[in-house]
């Protein structure tokens, strides 16, 4: 693909209703991510980015995706001697925007120091326009909440540390 046709590409996925693409040719492979472009200032006219500060921010995200996978990977070693001292680590099964309540307007699911059953629904990650709600896998209580209201997650990010309650 020649640049031309990448900006094309950029300027169709702009218009329409898709939020991810990914392209896979003999010349290399090409993800776009509506997501990924929210903070990035775009051309008025066009109301499309340019291919440069697309590449830039795929990367700045897949060195955030590897960050998140090491501390994920670091936990998972000393699993049972952090468990025991600190809590377990709820970690996002997807990619999304977290959200602490069911609206704007609502109290959070869970707030430090709330007892949660399993089964209990903890946060809502929206991926897609879905609303994805995540349940405690246990009983227990609300140590931390490591991420903010809106904040955008990956998978594997940590955003609840629990302690079990047997």
């Amino acid at each position: 693909m020649d640049i031309k046709e990448i900006k094309e590409l950029i300027e169709l996925i702009n218009s329409s209703d898709i939020a991810y693409l990914e392209i896979e040719t003999n010349d290399g492979r090409i993800k776009m991510d509506k997501s990924l472009t929210r903070n990035l200032v775009s051309d008025n006219s066009s109301k499309s980015v340019t291919y440069i500060e697309e590449k830039e921010e795929i990367k700045r995200n897949e060195n955030k995706k590897e960050s998140a996978k090491e501390l994920v990977e670091e936990i998972e070693k000393d699993k049972e001697t952090f468990n025991k001292l600190e809590g377990i680590i709820i970690t996002s099964p997807m990619v999304g925007t977290f959200y602490s309540a069911s609206s704007p307007d609502s109290d959070p699911f869970v707030k430090i120091g709330d007892k949660v059953k399993s089964g209990d629904i903890l946060c809502i990650i929206e991926a897609m326009k879905l609303m994805n709600e995540i349940e405690s896998e246990f009983n227990g209580e609300v140590i931390e909440v490591l991420v903010k209201d809106g904040d955008m997650v990956e998978y594997g990010t940590p955003i609840f540390k629990i302690k079990e309650v047997k």
